[in-house]
């Protein structure tokens, strides 16, 4: 832990705003609230550019003709204190998390469209990369374990237990390890960390649970 006073330096990925077209609101306060409860210094990014869709969180159904930014949009969980993922610079923190939400899938990465032959948006590419090269841990929540089977050879990866899910990330060359709601798995030797959060659900106190050991264990792999 490099940060002042030896605190972890944790740089959080933000996808948007809402699970159907960004980042999972829950999953991602309760990732906040765990890293300020440990003492750790965090600072959220996003990447500048529109979302894939907008999707109106009532009925379900994409709003056509309609445009939001996912920086813009990430910046309501943050509290208007996020950076422009353009910014970051992995050798400033010592850890990088990824809250879930279909924006992992839409946002950050073409795996909602594309699957198994999905690409990474190439600025999560460069901070993720970076990060893992650095040996520094890499925490992926929900279905942003996606983004970790597409950069990260053999790794080790829980989205829970959804078969066809687990099957996508399997064809990317990871490992999938069938985990329930209140655990993780750690992947030791490349310091990624997952877990299934709302993959499984059911409700927010399960969700938080495994977020909350997510967040431990990264603090303790960095």
């Amino acid at each position: 832990m490099t940060g002042d006073g030896g605190r972890a330096r944790v740089a959080v990925l933000l996808s948007g705003c809402g699970y159907l077209d960004g980042a999972e609101i829950h999953e991602s306060v309760i990732t906040l609230l765990a890293l300020d409860r440990a003492g750790a210094e965090v600072q959220c990014f996003a990447p500048d550019k529109p979302q894939m869709h907008v999707v109106d969180h009532r009925s379900g159904e994409e709003v056509p003709g309609e445009s939001r930014n996912v920086l813009a949009e990430s910046s309501r969980i943050a509290r208007g204190e996020i950076s422009d993922l353009a910014e970051a610079d992995a050798a400033d923190f010592d850890a990088v998390i990824l809250p879930g939400g279909y924006g992992a899938a839409k946002n950050l990465s073409s795996f909602a469209t594309e699957g198994a032959d999905c690409s990474v948006d190439p600025g999560v590419e460069e901070l993720l990369r970076a990060a893992h090269e650095a040996g520094k841990p890499v925490g992926l929540i929900c279905i942003a374990p996606a983004v970790g089977a597409r950069l990260f050879p053999d790794v080790e990866l829980t989205v829970g237990s959804d078969p066809d899910t687990a099957g996508a990330l399997e064809q990317m060359g990871a490992h999938h390890k069938a985990c329930p709601v209140e655990s993780f798995v750690c992947d030791e030797k490349a310091k990624v960390v997952s877990c299934p959060a709302y993959m499984l659900g059911p409700g927010i106190k399960d969700v938080a649970a495994g977020i909350e050991k997510l967040v431990g264990e990264v603090l303790r792999l960095a």
